[in-house]
């Protein structure tokens, strides 16, 4: 019976090794879809913005065609180059913000709250804001910030000043503060879940060893919640530049951004105008993250 059975056992084994794919090959075949949706969603949409950037246009229509004009245009203005500055101002000052805010509360989450259950209460109450849209939590700060708002009735009631305070909004402090609100979880999310993985034995090494409470803030947690807060950077930056409604609103027009000009461009149907200003901000930001990723190998940490 067993010398029966051998045969069929080489047929089986000869067929499978037939059918047997190189490795290579299996690889490149389980990452099709994902090529295939990023192909069709993200890389074909950027080529299209990247064509377009190079036609002509006028006020009745687009024209395919190839110049430079559209970032001659961009680069040679003056008005272009302040909007870009004031836009990085809006982002710098976002992330500095977020990063300080964000690192506060997933500190004090990750070490001060001692049950995981309390751990993640917490945090789900961090994201209720998020049950609402951005446009109704920017819009929310008007009836605080506003002339007759909370904020400056409570101070003229007790007597701290005269009259309502005319910047708090309508201003880009009322712009980087809703900035700061819209986007302080995204920075929390990441550098919680960074702090959660740090071994605790680490720190308590650190303090069998004499040191100081802020010593192993410095030494030990800041270097191992790099990661965190490199991830939190990306997401902030990418979604400050991109942002052009809360400008808009809590600015009351009073301040620009590159997205809010694209944004007029497209109105006033200038669409290669905005897809050259599109390109040139997408490249304004790939370098920010690389900048990011060249400060923490975010591969190499986690």
């Amino acid at each position: 019976m067993i010398a029966s059975t051998e045969p069929n056992e080489r047929i089986g084994r000869g067929r499978s090794r037939g059918l047997r794919l190189p490795f290579a090959a299996i690889c490149y075949l389980q990452a099709t879809p994902l090529l295939l949706i990023l192909g069709f969603f993200f890389i074909l949409p950027i080529l299209m913005i990247i064509v377009v950037s190079f036609w002509d246009y006028d006020f009745a229509g687009l024209y395919p065609d190839f110049l430079t004009m559209n970032y001659t245009d961009t680069l040679g203005s003056w008005v272009t180059w302040k909007t870009y500055l004031n836009t990085l101002k809006f982002t710098v000052l976002t992330w500095a913000l977020t990063l300080v805010i964000g690192f506060g509360v997933a500190y004090f989450l990750a070490f001060h709250i001692r049950t995981t259950t309390m751990q993640m209460v917490l945090f789900l109450v961090c994201t209720v804001p998020f049950l609402t849209s951005n446009i109704v939590r920017m819009i929310s700060w008007i009836p605080v910030l506003g002339r007759n708002g909370l904020v400056n009735s409570a101070l003229i009631k007790l007597g701290i000043v005269p009259e309502p305070i005319e910047w708090l909004l309508y201003s880009d402090f009322a712009v980087v503060l809703a900035l700061v609100h819209l986007n302080t979880l995204f920075m929390v999310t990441p550098i919680f879940n960074t702090l959660m993985r740090i071994d605790r034995s680490l720190i308590e090494a650190a303090r069998d060893c004499g040191a100081s409470d802020w010593q192993v803030l410095w030494n030990v947690i800041l270097p191992l919640a790099k990661p965190g807060m490199a991830i939190g950077s990306i997401f902030v930056v990418t979604l400050v530049m991109a942002d052009f409604s809360t400008v808009q609103v809590m600015s009351g027009g009073q301040s620009a951004s590159v997205a809010l000009m694209m944004k007029n461009q497209m109105s006033l149907l200038q669409y290669p105008a905005a897809a050259a200003n599109a390109v040139v901000l997408l490249f304004v930001v790939l370098l920010m993250v690389a900048a990011i990723l060249r400060v923490v190998d975010i591969r190499k940490e986690l």
